[in-house]
């Protein structure tokens, strides 16, 4: 059975709307700060809110956390989304800040999960962290969790080839 997969860069309005169904998808990324080379990088799993109309990718922190801390003193950050084992993969590499927009803030709020660290959205201790992607590669299974394992089970049965269901490729930001 041959494993084929379908390598397609995107760029632009392709490559937006890539990762904005990939984010919408996985919404977890382990997000990765002071990533000098030859030091140990911070990471820490966090939730992806929103990836606005320009493709910058929004998270909610707390003012004067480590990350934070960390962004201020080198802004370069990667986030590594992973969906499950077999497909879902998002590598985004970009340029982050720290912001203070309290609108923002309360269009991203959320009770649930971040009521569990904040005294709501006017809570002081909150900031934003926008992330613009400067560049990223994807990995996905083109046809789904379900339809690929029918897909695979028959080819199995048949003896045949699975045929293309990887799909992956570059993402170009301008």
């Amino acid at each position: 059975m041959k494993n084929r997969t379908a390598v397609k860069s995107l760029e632009g309005t392709e490559a937006l709307d890539r990762i904005k169904e990939l984010i919408e998808r996985i919404e977890t990324c382990f997000f990765c700060s002071d990533i000098k080379t030859g030091v140990p990088l911070s990471a820490r799993p966090m939730t992806a809110l929103e990836v606005d109309s320009k493709g910058d990718i929004w998270f909610i922190s707390k003012r004067d956390s480590t990350k934070d801390v960390e962004i201020k003193e080198d802004p370069f950050v990667h986030l590594l989304f992973q969906k499950d084992q077999k497909n879902g993969f998002l590598n985004i590499y970009g340029l982050s800040e720290v912001q203070n927009d309290r609108e923002k803030i309360k269009k991203l709020w959320s009770p649930g999960s971040m009521g569990v660290w904040f005294d709501g959205p006017d809570d002081p201790e909150i900031s934003l962290i926008r992330v613009s992607p400067l560049q990223g590669h994807y990995w996905d299974d083109a046809y789904g969790g379900l339809v690929s394992m029918l897909k695979i089970a028959t080819s199995s049965l048949l003896g045949t080839a699975y045929g293309e269901n990887n799909d992956e490729g570059e993402l170009k930001f301008d």
